[in-house]
């Protein structure tokens, strides 16, 4: 049997380790955006609803008002998971390959 094992040197190990604990971190960092990002659209698409509903039942315009301010939360919400997955792919990009 051939043994293809090999003992890497420490500062392999350490450049291995340190790209895997970045890999982590920014995969850990998309994922609580994209939560941040459904949980927005979830909040706002019921503030919508309810907003819509009784400015359907009223007329009164504050409920427009407090649609379009839910939709601004989603914009917002938007932008900021486009700059977080940038600085990601900025990140994943400029670690050093080896």
């Amino acid at each position: 049997m051939n043994k293809t094992t090999q003992t890497s040197e420490p500062e392999y190990s350490a450049v291995n380790c340190a790209q895997q604990s970045i890999a982590q971190s920014t995969a850990l960092a998309l994922a609580d955006a994209t939560d941040n990002l459904r949980n927005l659209n979830t909040l706002s698409t019921t503030a919508i609803g309810v907003a819509l509903s009784q400015y359907i039942e009223t007329g009164d315009a504050k409920f427009s008002q407090i649609i379009n301010e839910a939709q601004q939360v989603v914009t917002r919400g938007t932008e900021n998971f486009s700059a977080v997955g940038e600085k990601i792919a900025t990140v994943l990009h400029d670690a050093p390959n080896e």
